[in-house]
């Protein structure tokens, strides 16, 4: 199976889609001949034309207006947000509007919207321009929020994501762009709500979201040489959860770390560990629960800081020796 990275496959799942479906449409700045921020819509204006890669004025609340209405009236709507910072500016017509449509008008219309957003830290683009706001969207009935580790399950999340009738929250961690990994070139989906297994264990059970899935893959390598079995789970969309896969694991290794970018106070790894402490297998654990997120601090601008605001490998393999009382 041939190799692509991790942008590439982006933009693969939504030419598909484009080439499929005339109502599929990209909007955002800079996206046309520039390709966009992270070079993700390279060549699709060439393909698709000005009409269906749109450039737009710096404006996030036009932007997603403009996207909210023409899912309303049939349209398939990608919405390129810049950096996921700025989603604060769109957030009346995301979580106002597109997210409570449906529901308000008795499943009469529909709001088929994903939203793209590149976040996350690691690339000295300071504080406005690093975070991690996932927690805010999981936390609005009426939007999906999905959140890939590789260059595989962003082309199959995307593809799921593109043929949704709800508003759809597409995290994209800017340290993944350039990461590589095998990519059927023929169509497939992967469903919303369905975990992945990325490393099979028997002591401990991470769940880990995001770019902290390579890291706890990395983490487990040295942790094996310890002695140390550790179960890594993917959630791949954070909205649905697929709470079956989660609690299964933990059942078996009796032990529970989640891991999360974002800053450790009411990030989605709370819901993640309360969820696991509220059901029965909470009989079933060795050790409480721990949590391993941010800092709550603004990400910094300086590399060594920024580094330090977030979990890193080392922080990982710490936390394990704890729950195994090494």
């Amino acid at each position: 199976m041939r190799e692509i990275t991790y942008s590439e496959a982006i933009r693969e799942a939504m030419s598909q889609e484009m080439r499929k479906n005339p109502d599929v449409f990209i909007m955002g700045e800079d996206i046309g001949i520039y390709g966009g921020a992270f070079g993700v819509t390279n060549g699709m204006v060439e393909e698709f034309g000005k009409e269906r890669v749109r450039n737009t004025p710096i404006s996030e609340a036009a932007i997603s207006g403009c996207a909210v209405g023409a899912a309303m009236t049939g349209m398939r709507p990608i919405l390129e947000i810049q950096f996921s910072d700025f989603i604060m500016i769109a957030m009346d017509n995301i979580v106002n509007q597109a997210a409570k449509m449906r529901y308000m008008f008795g499943g009469k219309t529909k709001v088929p919207i994903v939203v793209r957003l590149p976040g996350g830290s690691g690339a000295g683009f300071a504080a406005q321009h690093s975070q991690s706001l996932e927690a805010w969207m999981a936390h609005v009935p009426g939007l999906k929020v999905v959140q890939p580790s590789t260059a595989y399950d962003a082309k199959g999340l995307m593809k799921a994501a593109l043929k949704d009738d709800n508003p759809v929250l597409f995290y994209e961690h800017k340290l993944l762009y350039n990461s590589k990994g095998k990519v059927p070139e023929e169509e497939y989906e992967i469903p919303l709500g369905e975990a992945d297994i990325k490393n099979g264990g028997t002591d401990i059970t991470i769940i880990a979201t995001g770019i902290m899935v390579n890291r706890s893959l990395e983490a487990a390598k040295q942790l094996e040489q310890e002695g140390i079995s550790v179960e890594i789970i993917d959630p791949r969309t954070l909205v649905p959860l697929d709470t079956k896969t989660i609690l299964e694991s933990v059942k078996k290794t009796s032990r529970a770390l989640v891991v999360y970018e974002a800053v450790k106070r009411g990030g989605y790894g709370a819901e993640i560990a309360s969820m696991i402490a509220e059901s029965d297998v909470f009989d079933y654990l060795d050790a409480p629960i721990r949590r391993l997120g941010g800092v709550a601090t603004p990400i910094p601008y300086n590399l060594k800081l920024e580094k330090a605001a977030v979990p890193q490998v080392d922080d990982i393999v710490r936390e394990c020796r704890k729950l195994m009382n090494k």
